[in-house]
């Protein structure tokens, strides 16, 4: 399906929205630890939706089998990539973050297969895959002495990435056809990854924090933007135009967290490291071309 000039707005406004996060993350980490910065932003992202919710009236899960699927979905989509990336936006560049978090769709198509959720993978797809992990290899840079292979905040940013990209295949899998409305399934998420990050707060102790009006914003715009009208937004979109075109935000995400961590936190940026998000965004859309049916 193309996109539509209707639809360019909105998809130009949540691509601004969810790439320059990276940028809030960093600034939301020189104020307070990850933890608090992952909590914060999940809940105040719940805070966004339940209201949307009750407003709706929405029907809500009852059965706790379906909240159990909920709170593990939560752990994979939300408090385990969020906080991740918090962690390793303490010592990488959020530019670096962003160009990391591209990988996730090239990841869950070797995850969908591995775990056969998907059966088969057409040769174009194939050739996305060998493509796209190319770029991931030129991002890298295994043979560059001090390679961000080695870092520990790369590392964390990849695993952050494989969360989102398990959390896709079970979602789909585990939820998907339980009859619970997107919103509902995003509100209890957030929520429950949000009783988990307080648990870890209450493990790891709270710090002193540096509070600055920078911190401040950055967390409110994370969690109330960032997180909760994001949601609203992109189911906007996969509504009124559907999941393909909403998908194409994807591609836009890397390039605002590059421009953003350029131009505001005059971030460095290696032509290495461009051709690789080049190359791991054209495996993607090779990746999400469908086979064309077979004529005789």
């Amino acid at each position: 399906m193309p996109v539509t000039r209707s639809a360019l707005p909105r998809i130009a406004l949540l691509a601004l929205i969810w790439g320059s996060a990276f940028l809030w993350i960093k600034l939301a980490d020189r104020g307070f630890s990850a933890v608090e910065v992952t909590l914060a932003r999940l809940g105040m992202g719940a805070v966004v939706l339940v209201p949307i919710v009750l407003a709706r009236r929405e029907p809500i899960p009852r059965s706790w089998s379906l909240w159990a699927t909920i709170a593990v979905a939560a752990l994979l989509a939300n408090a385990v990539p969020y906080l991740l990336f918090a962690l390793a936006e303490q010592t990488v560049s959020s530019s670096t973050a962003g160009i990391i978090n591209a990988t996730t769709p090239l990841w869950t198509g070797v995850l969908a297969l591995a775990v056969r959720h998907q059966q088969t993978m057409a040769s174009g797809q194939v050739i996305g895959l060998i493509v796209g992990f190319a770029g991931a290899v030129l991002i890298f840079s295994p043979w560059r002495a001090g390679s961000g292979l080695t870092s520990a905040g790369s590392l964390e940013c990849l695993a952050a990435s494989i969360s989102y990209a398990v959390s896709y295949i079970y979602m789909d899998r585990y939820l998907a056809r339980r009859g619970v409305s997107a919103i509902v399934l995003s509100a209890g998420q957030l929520g429950a990854a949000a009783v988990m990050l307080a648990i870890a707060l209450g493990v790891t102790g709270v710090p002193v924090p540096r509070v600055t009006t920078e911190s401040i914003a950055a967390i409110a715009i994370l969690g109330i933007i960032g997180t909760g009208l994001a949601y609203v937004l992109n189911y906007q979109i996969i509504f009124s135009e559907g999941a393909t075109v909403a998908s194409t935000v994807t591609y836009l995400l890397p390039v605002v967290a590059i421009v953003l961590g350029i131009t505001v936190l005059h971030e460095n940026v290696t032509w290495t490291t461009l051709a690789g998000i080049a190359l791991v965004l054209a495996g993607v859309t090779l990746t999400r071309r469908k086979a064309k049916p077979h004529r005789d």
